[in-house]
């Protein structure tokens, strides 16, 4: 299992604003960042599950 860090997030994203992603984790349309010592990460396998159900 992969974590991306949030930059490698916005850049699989598109380069998409901190404001932006927030508010898609809040939404639903984005998993929950896991926090691991103090930084945030997500997990590479539920965001590709995320992008493709978004996709259909």
């Amino acid at each position: 299992m992969k974590y991306l860090t949030f930059r490698d997030l916005q850049s699989k994203l598109g380069n998409r604003g901190r404001t932006t992603i927030y508010r898609d984790v809040e939404a639903g349309r984005l998993p929950r960042p896991v926090k691991i010592g103090s930084r945030l990460y997500w997990c590479e396998d539920a965001v590709n599950a995320a992008i493709a159900a978004l996709a259909e």
